[in-house]
């Protein structure tokens, strides 16, 4: 065959591939194929799927509104302004019998943004990875920290009369099942004792990654749904095993209660008098007209605004002039239910950090608004830590503690 030939022949096999390329249509994992049929795009399903992957969380976490139905949580009024006094990241912190510079953990734990306060002051806000303060980062399991204020601001108003209210007193829905006589206590301690391991092996999925499959990847169920039939495996009150179907369950109880969505009620008891930069969002589990707010897991906002958040717990509930939870309700929130052990322990839906006052909301792969009331100290780190990637989350906590104890020259 001639070159010219030679050179046809294999055009024509390129544009032959090409165009057999332009009719292959994706294809939807086999775990996703199960269950009911979803209305949401195969695409967007496995956008979805991979959203938590490494190569490409450090987009998906602050793309939220891209890949899901949301809904807004408006601000409203005068910004609470945020004073400054710049400083360099001039410390260094130890892990693993190495010291390291602050500078070097920016990349070392895969950050995309992080805002240090101390004593009320932001004295470093870095954005990486082409974001920046108009970014909405996700929060992943920050926002079981949200729903615990909002609890705290409903008690406040008399909507639950007490903690230790039986849950199915506001939901019964929940009568007969694993929640029946579990308090609300109880729920924000993770200690229900109803039968939800939080394991996520998407590719042989249990009761948790069923449930995250059906509500959030598909829309064919509400992610709270599993609770009015769930089994009891440990008494209330005596296991502590972190379940994101307690923090469910804890929405649809702040929305009974409230008579509004979360979105609506976080706006008001939150968003609104604590003067946010921007407006915030949830990922919703359906439609409009049928998703709830994944108020378990699923809060968007600003790195100042979650910043605002970490400094109103500090103030002991206030913020912005405004008394937004009591004192007590902060204390108790903050504290450990139980004795803490290496890792610390946990509170009202809030971490506590062990041997010290400081505490921490902390989300899916390397999210966290840390409070350390000593030092005066609020560190906010959003993140796109690799899936499972325990050495990031130690070495963050080594770096949280040298940033606490950090005075600024």
């Amino acid at each position: 065959m001639t070159g010219i030939g030679s050179r046809v022949a294999g055009f024509a096999l390129a544009m032959g591939l090409w165009s057999a390329s332009l009719s292959a249509q994706q294809v939807l994992p086999a775990p996703l194929l199960k269950g009911g049929v979803s209305a949401v795009p195969v695409a967007t399903q496995i956008l979805r799927w991979h959203m938590l992957d490494g190569d490409v969380n450090a987009l998906t976490f602050r793309s939220m509104d891209t890949l899901f139905t949301t809904r807004s949580v408006p601000r409203a009024g005068e910004v609470w302004q945020l004073p400054r006094a710049d400083r360099p990241l001039d410390f260094s912190y130890t892990f693993q019998g190495k010291q390291y510079r602050a500078q070097d953990f920016l990349e070392r734990s895969y950050t995309n943004a992080l805002l240090v306060m101390k004593d009320g002051r932001i004295v470093a806000e870095i954005y990486r990875n082409n974001s920046n303060e108009r970014t909405h980062f996700m929060g992943w399991s920050m926002t079981k920290s949200i729903t615990s204020m909002l609890i705290g601001c409903a008690l406040a108003e008399g909507r639950i009369r007490s903690l230790d209210d039986p849950i199915e007193t506001y939901l019964p829905e929940l009568r007969g099942g694993g929640y029946a006589g579990v308090t609300i206590r109880q729920i924000l301690q993770m200690r229900s004792g109803v039968d939800y391991e939080e394991r996520y092996d998407f590719e042989h999925p249990g009761t948790a990654a069923t449930n995250h499959i059906n509500a959030l990847v598909k829309n064919v169920a509400r992610f709270a749904d599993p609770a009015r039939t769930i089994r009891r495996v440990h008494p209330p009150g005596s296991v502590f095993q972190y379940k994101t179907l307690d923090t469910a369950v804890l929405g649809w109880l702040v929305e009974r209660v409230s008579g509004m969505s979360v979105a609506a009620y976080t706006a008001q008891k939150l968003w609104e008098p604590l003067g946010m930069d921007a407006d915030g969002f949830y990922i919703m589990d359906g439609p409009p007209g049928v998703g709830r707010e994944f108020s378990g897991a699923g809060f968007n906002a600003t790195l100042r605004d979650w910043a605002r958040i970490g400094l109103t717990m500090m103030n002991g509930g206030t913020g912005n002039g405004h008394r937004i939870l009591s004192p007590q309700w902060v204390a108790q929130a903050s504290a450990p239910a139980a004795p803490e052990d290496a890792r610390g322990g946990y509170g009202f839906q809030w971490w506590t950090m062990p041997g010290s006052d400081a505490y921490s909301a902390i989300g899916l792969q390397g999210q966290y608004v840390f409070v350390d009331p000593k030092t005066r100290t609020v560190v906010v780190k959003l993140s796109y830590f690799p899936p499972a990637d325990e050495q990031a989350s130690a070495e963050t906590a080594a770096f949280l503690a040298a940033a606490s104890a950090w005075s600024p020259g």
